[in-house]
This record gives structure tokens, sequence and C-alpha cells, in this order.
């Protein structure tokens, strides 16, 4: 990696209006995978495979467009390097078809769904910075718990294309503990309180 991109000072913020060109680039043509443009969560399986491709990125247009924020992104240098999806999960629909992940969340939890750092700025620390400024922006609006749904890893390195909603370690770095329960075998993490409480 060269010296300027090592050392190149990264900014995350939530994703505003403005930032929909720096998104759709990272995006690139491929929606970051198989069309998907972050809808994969917000709309149940089948209505999601409908609309993968153009449908979909007209999906996220629309809700960047409307001020919702859906998310995180990590910028260097003014390019955007990777994004977080972060929102109440109330609005993440296919949570609900997925028993494995059911828990006993209400208004104030918000979910981390997934992660997207661009190729060559992997394995540098977005994920992590990513996941804490999404911890961040939920607790400013109001999250009392957030959840998050990291892949297992396997005995050989996961390839990307499957951490996309991150590892567990990475969640346990940031303060998220592992519930001991859960209805599946995907882990499910969790992180409590908000600015100023005590504990998590």
């Amino acid at each position: 990696m060269p010296r300027a991109r090592r050392s190149a000072r990264i900014e995350v913020r939530p994703l505003a209006t403005e930032d929909w060109p720096a998104f759709a680039e990272l995006f690139g043509e491929r929606g970051a995978c198989g069309g998907c443009w972050c809808m994969a969560w917000r709309r149940p399986g089948r209505e999601w495979e409908e609309h993968r491709g153009a449908s979909n990125r007209r999906a996220m247009k629309g809700l960047v467009a409307s001020g919702a924020q859906p998310g995180v992104l990590a910028f260097a240098g003014g390019e955007a390097v990777g994004w977080c999806s972060v929102a109440p999960r109330a609005e993440f629909h296919a949570l609900e078809t997925k028993r494995s992940l059911a828990t006993d969340w209400d208004g104030s939890t918000w979910s981390v769904t997934c992660f997207f750092v661009r190729k060559d700025w992997r394995k540098q620390g977005v994920g992590e910075k990513l996941l804490a400024a999404a911890v961040a922006f939920a607790r400013s609006r109001g999250a009392r718990r957030i959840e998050g749904y990291p892949a297992l890893p396997t005995k050989g390195a996961l390839p990307s294309a499957f951490a996309w909603t991150g590892l567990p370690g990475m969640f346990e770095r940031a303060g998220f503990e592992r519930l001991a329960k859960t209805p599946g075998k995907r882990p499910i993490y969790v992180i409590r309180g908000r600015f100023g409480d005590s504990g998590h």
C-alpha cells in the first residue's frame, strides 16, 4: 500500500444526502455485491431478489434523498472507502423472517447489519472505525440497545464476501457482548446504554 494511503486520515460520518455520489462510487456497478445496494436486510428475501440491481439502487437513493441517514460512511483523502449500515431494528424487515436472529428487542433497539470496505482498504482498521461511529450515531438518535449479527470465522480465512456482517472479534473489541442464549447457531452481539450511562 502506498505510504500516502497508509497515512491518510480516516473520517467517518453519517451518510448525508450530498454524500450520495461518493456512496454510489464506492458501491460501483455491482452495488457492493450482487446488486444489493445494502437493501438485503430492508427487504424480505424474495422481494430483495426481485429488485436486485437498478431497483435496489433507486430504493437506497430515495432513502438517502429523504435525509434518513441509513448508515455511516468512511472517507480517506476525499474518497469513500467504507460503509456500515445502522438503523432502528424495525426498519430491517428481513430480520423479522429470520427466526435464528429473533431477540427481545423493542423500539429503542438499533441494528448494525452490514459492512462494505473498498478492497484496497481492507485489513486497515476501517471496519472498527465504522462500527465505533455506528454505535455513536445510534446512541445519538436514542438507541438504548444495539445489536450485531457477525459471521462465525471458519478454520481458514473467511472470504470478504461472507464477512459482510462483520466478525465477532470486532464487535467484542467495541464493547459488545455475545448473548448466551439465541434461537439459532448464528451469534448475536449486543451493547446497551446511552452516552452518560454506566456499563453496557
